[in-house]
């Protein structure tokens, strides 16, 4: 099986601009993103697809492969699809250049499913903390008992109605694989209702009845969108420097 990790990352972001270049623990979020999926096993190549020429010539400087894409994209899906059609490969995996804690395991999770011919699109979830239950920047996922995605939404979800307690939360991780008939699919399709809701581009696939694979994994990550989540990712990283 050919797989091609795509790390979008897109220079003008609303909330905190900038970010992909932004230094933490002494090298671009963008570096640490690349350098966790470069380690990871059974991919056929890792490059960046940006619509900045700042972030290329950053990937240039640092010998990586990069494609310069097109700045009308709405979504990393989107910018993951545009390259994916001129590059062969059985599935694509999409890292988001926000997500400094991706680690080689994540990589090792997405591809697992795809020993299922009938597997289209796979994503990540990790046990929901107290902590994000209730906060809608971290993102929940029910799944059926198959492993399917079901719904994903900002609110908590399943609804403990009776406060009984025992609800088990999934937390979901932003990362994700597809086959090219999926991406070409998801780019032909409008926005949809759910996915303009929620402001969640997978609902976009649930919504036009395109099941998503959820396979869960114990590491956490912080997709970095505010100053505080960059303030809370150097702390981490800093804790993991000490360990090694």
């Amino acid at each position: 099986m050919k797989a091609i990790a795509i790390i979008p990352a897109r220079l003008e972001s609303t909330r905190l601009p900038r970010k992909v270049l932004r230094q933490i623990a002494g090298k671009p979020m963008l570096a640490h993103v690349y350098d966790a999926v470069r380690q990871a096993a059974g991919l056929a190549e890792v490059l960046v697809a940006t619509d900045s020429e700042e972030v290329a010539a950053l990937a240039h400087e640092r010998g990586w492969s990069v494609r310069l894409t097109s700045s009308a994209h709405r979504s990393g899906t989107e910018r993951v699809q545009e390259v994916a059609a001129s590059m062969s490969a059985d599935v694509y995996l999409n890292v988001q250049g926000d997500e400094p804690l991706a680690r080689p395991e994540h990589i090792a999770a997405l591809l697992e499913p795809f020993a299922d011919a009938a597997v289209q699109v796979a994503t990540l979830k990790t046990p929901c903390s107290s902590a994000d239950i209730h906060d809608p920047n971290a993102v929940k996922v029910v799944t059926d008992s198959s492993g399917r995605a079901l719904y994903f939404s900002r609110a908590a979800i399943p609804h403990d109605r009776d406060a009984a307690g025992g609800v088990r939360y999934y937390k979901h991780l932003g990362f994700y694989a597809y086959r090219r008939a999926a991406l070409d699919c998801f780019a032909a399709l409008p926005e949809s209702s759910l996915e303009r809701s929620e402001r969640l581009e997978q609902l976009r696939f649930l919504e036009n009845g395109i099941p998503i694979h959820v396979v869960e994994t114990p590491f956490d990550t912080i997709g970095v969108d505010t100053e505080e989540d960059l303030k809370r990712v150097e702390g981490i990283l800093a804790r993991r420097a000490v360990e090694k």
